[in-house]
């Protein structure tokens, strides 16, 4: 970000001291150093509990659209970043090379640290060995991603409501006591011992 920050700096000092070599010369050579974009994909990946489920849609279009397994997959993982990116361009670079499918996808099953990628390359093996039809196996596995993200959010906020009521319960049972029961004893004693409290 300061990258990005530092370079936009230097252009808008070009721009106004247009005669300044040493200001010019630095902004070149920043540009030919670094891209003036950054990729965040990876970050975002990591941090957002949906990508997988983004991936492995996209991956499904792709498929529909009539692509080769062996180009969707890398088209995929260019767009993937985080956790899913190295096993699905492996088995990418696997499949353009002439590997059989079945050995590509359990290479990359074997060094896939998702459950989900897991059973997508599970899915695709099937597929390579019956023939049967992957971008809606691959879809529905994008739905079940969904689905345990929904899941899981449903468990928090249920946790969430269960440790809220613990410290609520404790800030409310001294005035329940206080304003609840002990009147309630004070009045019961006084009639039981008729005439009231000495």
């Amino acid at each position: 970000m300061t990258g990005a920050f530092s370079v936009v700096l230097l252009a808008a000092t070009v721009l106004v001291f247009p005669h300044r070599g040493a200001a010019s010369g630095r902004l070149r050579e920043l540009i030919a150093k670094a891209p003036l974009t950054q990729s965040f994909s990876s970050s975002k990946a990591e941090d957002d509990p949906l990508a997988a489920a983004a991936v492995f849609d996209l991956l499904a279009a792709c498929l529909r659209s009539g692509m080769p397994i062996s180009a969707a997959a890398r088209a995929v993982a260019v767009a993937a970043g985080g956790p899913l990116e190295p096993p699905l361009r492996r088995a990418a670079d696997l499949l353009a090379l002439g590997a059989d499918p079945v050995a590509a996808w359990e290479r990359a099953a074997a060094d896939a640290r998702s459950d989900d990628l897991r059973t997508l390359a599970r899915l695709i093996r099937r597929s390579a060995r019956s023939g049967a039809a992957l971008a809606d196996a691959v879809a529905e596995v994008a739905q079940q991603c969904r689905a345990a993200v929904s899941d899981e959010a449903t468990a928090r906020a249920a946790r969430a409501g269960t440790l809220i009521a613990g410290p609520l319960g404790l800030c409310f049972l001294p005035a329940f006591v206080c304003l609840g029961i002990v009147p309630v004893v004070i009045g019961l004693a006084d009639r039981v011992l008729g005439g009231g409290l000495p």
